[in-house]
């Protein structure tokens, strides 16, 4: 008895001076971070139709940081630039993006719309957020890569 007792005991020790490791976490997918426009992107409803790559010197970039989201754009062919600050929020598959303030063009914009609601297609260093027709049909999209 006292060695089976002793056996436990001893097989107690060994478990307990065991490192126990738990799976390590996936990373989750996040939008928070600096992104780079990369493309664009044509639908025939539902499917992509045609990828438009963004044309010589064109620059646009977003910013997504605690709820708050600025951007920026070159063209170019434009005398000055663009750009927009607001917040986001993201549900389980859409990106809503609410613009305060920005450049000239974008506050004359704005007297007509500021919430900005996209579809949205996350990975973890890609996003595409697309544009939705009325009707629930897929227009076009813009395609970023996360460069931070």
């Amino acid at each position: 008895m006292k060695k089976l007792l002793g056996l436990v005991l001893l097989m107690l020790i060994l478990i307990s001076a065991t490192e126990f490791t738990s799976p390590k976490p996936q990373p989750t997918k996040s939008i928070e971070g600096t992104w780079e426009l990369q493309s664009f992107y044509s639908y025939d409803g539902q499917d992509i139709s045609d990828t438009i790559e963004k044309s010589d010197g064109y620059r646009q970039v977003k910013m997504y940081s605690k709820g708050k989201i600025m951007w920026t754009r070159y063209v170019p062919d434009e005398p000055h630039g663009r750009f927009g600050y607001g917040s986001y929020k993201i549900t389980k598959d859409s990106l809503i993006e609410v613009i305060e303030y920005g450049d000239d063009a974008m506050m004359k914009a704005l007297d007509t719309m500021r919430n900005f609601t996209f579809e949205l297609k996350l990975e973890k260093d890609f996003f595409s957020q697309i544009t939705v027709d009325d009707e629930g049909n897929r227009t076009s999209s813009e395609n970023y890569k996360r460069i931070d």
